[in-house]
C-alpha cells in the first residue's frame, strides 16, 4: 500500500504514542514511525503489555500497529523518509545550572533537532508537541538552518492538552487543537498541511491558529489556570476544616456561578503528574527573567499551596494518631497521582509516603496500576515499606489508611471487611473525599476527610 504521508514521532512517551496511535486510528491512508532511543519502550510498544496504561489505548494500538502505525529504534531512518516530524521528547525541570529548579531542561529538544537536521535529505515539516518554554520554535529554526539543496524546515506548535486518563477521549474529542505558525507564506502553508491531518477527525471549527509563540504559552497559561483553581479550593480546604465548614458544599455553591464552573474544584491531597509543577515553574521563571516579581511570586504561590497541602495532611494524621506515628502501620491506598494511569511522576503518595517514614511509620503500599513505578520511585529512600497488591492484604494490621488517588476500586471495597483486620482504634484519612463517610464512620473507623469535619468515636 502507497501512503498519502510519512509521519514521525520522536519520543515514544505519554504524549507521543498515544496520539500516535489515534493519528493512525483516524488516517489510514498515512503510515506512522514512532521512534525512541530506549528500545526496552519500544519493545514494550511492540509487545501485548505496552509502557503505559491509558482507558482503550490496547484497543486502538492493537488495531493499527502493523498497518500503518510502527514502533522502532531506528531514528535516522526515520527522519529520512518522513514528511512530518513530531517531537515529543523529555522536556523536565532544569536540576543544574541556571535556572535549576524552574527553567525547562532543552537539551533533548536540542540534540533532536540537531538529528532531524543530520539525517534530513528533503524538506520537513516539524511539529513541537512537547510542553515547551515561549520562543522554543526559534531556536529549534536557528538549528535547522540547512545548507543542503531543496532542503527546508518549517516548524509549527502544537502543544498536547491531553489529561492522563482520559487521553483517549481528549485526542478523538478534544475541546481545542491548537496549531502555532510563522506568518509567512511558508509558515501559513505548513500550517494547513497539519490542520489537514486534523481534520479527518475534528471539525475545523475546533482547530485553532495563532502565532508560534502564543501557542507555546498558551499551554503553560492553560495548566496554570487549572493547577491555581486546585489550589485555591485547597486552600479554602483548610479553612473549612477550622470552621466545620464543607469544602463540597462551598466548592459546589461556587461551581453553580456561571463564570466560575465546578471543574477542578474538588479539594484534595494536591495535584501531581508531569505537568502543572514543571508548568508553573517554568511561567515563574518566565515572570522572573522579564523583570515580573510580583507575578512570579502570585503564581509560585499555586506551588507552594499544593506542597503545603500535603505537609498538612500527614501533620493532621500525626495530630490525630496521638502525636506518634513510630511504629504504626499505614496502608497507602493507591500511588498513582490520578487515577485511570500507572503514571507516577510527582505523585502526592510519594511525598506523603516519605514523610510517614521518616516518622518511623511502616508504609504499605497498593495501587492498581501502578507498583511497578512506585518500586522504581522508592528503591533509594530510607524506611520501612511493602508494595501489595491486594488491598485487603495490605491493609490487614494497619492503624491507619491513607487515600491517595481516586480508583473507583478503593470506593467499593468492602470497608467492614478492612475494619475487621485492622488495629483499633482505626483510621481514615480521605485525601481524595471519595469514600462514604458516614458508613465509615457507622461501621467504626475514625474519619478525617479533607475540608470537612473530622467523625471521631473519642
Amino acid at each position: 500500500m502507497k501512503f498519502e504521508k510519512e509521519i514521525l514521532c520522536i519520543g515514544a512517551g505519554y504524549v507521543g504514542g498515544p496520539t500516535m496511535a489515534m493519528i493512525a486510528h483516524k488516517c489510514p491512508r498515512y503510515r506512522i514511525n514512532v521512534v525512541d532511543i530506549n528500545p526496552e519502550k519500544i519493545a514494550q510498544w511492540n509487545s501485548n503489555r505496552l509502557p503505559i496504561y491509558e482507558p482503550e489505548l490496547d484497543e486502538i494500538v492493537s488495531g493499527v500497529r502493523g498497518r500503518n502505525l510502527f514502533f522502532n529504534t531506528d531514528i535516522g531512518a526515520g527522519i529520512r523518509a518522513a514528511d512530518i516530524i513530531f517531537v515529543s521528547v523529555n522536556t523536565p525541570t532544569k536540576t543544574f545550572g541556571a535556572g535549576a529548579g524552574m527553567a525547562a531542561d532543552l537539551q533533548y529538544v536540542e540534540k533532536t533537532a540537531r538529528q532531524i537536521l543530520e539525517y534530513s535529505e528533503s524538506s520537513k515539516i516539524v511539529v513541537e508537541r512537547s510542553t515547551l518554554p515561549v520562543r522554543t520554535a526559534q531556536a529549534m529554526e536557528r538549528i535547522l538552518i540547512s545548507d543542503k539543496p531543496g532542503v527546508k524546515f518549517e516548524v509549527l506548535s502544537n502543544p498536547e492538552f491531553l489529561s492522563e486518563g482520559t487521553a483517549i477521549n481528549d485526542l478523538e474529542n478534544p475541546d481545542r487543537v491548537l496549531i502555532g505558525s510563522q506568518q509567512t507564506k511558508s509558515g501559513l502553508k505548513a500550517r494547513d498541511v497539519l490542520c489537514q491531518i486534523y481534520e479527518n477527525w475534528v471539525p475545523r471549527g475546533r482547530i485553532i491558529t495563532s502565532n508560534i509563540w502564543s501557542s507555546e504559552l498558551s499551554k503553560l497559561v492553560a495548566n496554570a489556570f487549572l493547577a491555581q483553581r486546585i489550589s485555591s479550593i485547597n486552600a479554602i480546604s483548610s479553612l473549612c476544616e477550622a470552621t466545620d465548614a464543607n469544602v463540597d458544599e462551598v466548592a459546589r455553591a461556587v461551581g453553580l456561578d456561571s463564570r466560575i464552573g465546578p471543574e477542578f474544584l474538588n479539594a484534595s491531597i494536591g495535584f501531581g503528574g508531569s505537568c502543572f509543577k514543571k508548568d508553573l515553574l517554568n511561567l515563574v521563571y518566565l515572570f522572573r527573567n522579564y523583570g515580573l516579581d510580583m507575578e512570579a511570586d502570585y503564581w509560585e504561590g499555586v506551588i507552594l499551596i499544593n506542597e503545603n497541602q500535603k505537609d498538612r495532611f500527614v501533620m493532621n494524621m500525626l495530630r490525630n494518631m496521638f502525636n506518634t506515628l513510630a511504629g504504626k502501620k499505614i496502608c497507602v491506598f493507591g500511588f498513582a497521582f490520578k487515577a485511570n494511569t500507572g503514571d507516577t511522576r510527582a505523585t502526592p503518595a510519594l511525598t506523603v509516603a516519605k514523610k510517614l517514614m521518616a516518622e518511623k511509620a511502616e508504609v504499605m503500599i497498593t495501587d492498581p496500576r501502578a507498583l511497578g513505578n512506585a518500586k522504581n520511585d522508592l528503591q533509594d529512600i530510607a524506611g520501612r515499606y511493602k508494595l501489595v497488591d491486594d488491598p485487603y492484604e495490605a491493609a490487614r494490621g494497619c492503624h491507619a489508611i491513607a487515600i491517595m488517588t481516586e480508583w473507583k476500586l478503593y470506593r467499593t471495597l468492602d470497608y467492614k471487611k478492612i475494619f475487621k483486620s485492622m488495629q483499633k482504634p482505626a483510621f481514615i484519612f480521605d485525601g481524595r473525599n471519595i469514600a462514604d463517610h458516614d458508613k465509615l464512620f457507622k461501621i467504626g473507623f475514625n474519619v478525617f476527610p479533607i475540608g470537612k469535619a473530622k467523625m471521631v468515636h473519642f
